[in-house]
């Protein structure tokens, strides 16, 4: 009888999205500019080979990461948002959500600083246009004239990437948990209708 090979712990062949899981990691922690291909593999425990099976270059593994990172943004914000019938509770579930997620917001922040780059401009083209969007349409359905509600997107993203700027790029001191709640709640105060 011949004894079988010890089973690893991680799959013996790794996904492209395993791939751009690890590149927005990277990305989170490190900034866009710190995706390279050694690194990952190291990171993922595998060769450089891995890499070349699923992606012809880093800018191949820019792209899926952030198509990845695109439709998980979509399924998680908007995807849980859509059974919410009454617009004024989804637009308090939609800041309440966004007020607690953490890592999409710093991959949102980092991918800021690399708005230059020529893969995450259109994506941030996109993100941008499709959340100012759902928020237009938010707000009209809450009552609003069709100006208002887009100026009152426009006011609500500029909050969301203000506060961003602050607390992630400027460095201002992270508010204790009462005074983020106390200031997500004043934000809905004042950005959602009555």
């Amino acid at each position: 009888m011949v004894a079988s090979a010890p089973k690893s712990e991680r799959p013996s062949r790794l996904s492209a999205e395993d791939w751009a899981l690890a590149a927005l990691d990277v990305i989170a922690e490190q900034g866009l500019a710190a995706v390279a291909v050694e690194p990952l593999a190291r990171r993922l425990g595998v060769t450089k080979g891995s890499f070349y099976w699923h992606f012809p270059s880093r800018e191949a593994l820019l792209v899926a990461a952030l198509e990845r990172w695109e439709v998980m943004e979509q399924e998680t914000v908007f995807g849980q948002l859509e059974a919410i019938s009454d617009p004024r509770a989804r637009l308090q579930s939609l800041f309440q959500l966004v007020a607690h997620e953490l890592k999409p917001h710093i991959i949102y922040s980092e991918l800021l600083k690399a708005l230059d780059h020529p893969v995450v401009q259109p994506v941030l083209h996109r993100v941008s246009q499709r959340r100012m969007d759902y928020l237009t349409a938010s707000f009209r359905q809450a009552g609003l004239p069709r100006l208002d509600a887009q100026n009152r997107a426009r006011l609500t993203y500029a909050a969301y990437v203000g506060f961003l700027q602050l607390s992630l790029q400027l460095g201002q001191p992270r508010l204790h948990h009462d005074e983020f709640e106390a200031y997500v709640g004043h934000v809905m105060t004042t950005l959602i209708p009555d």
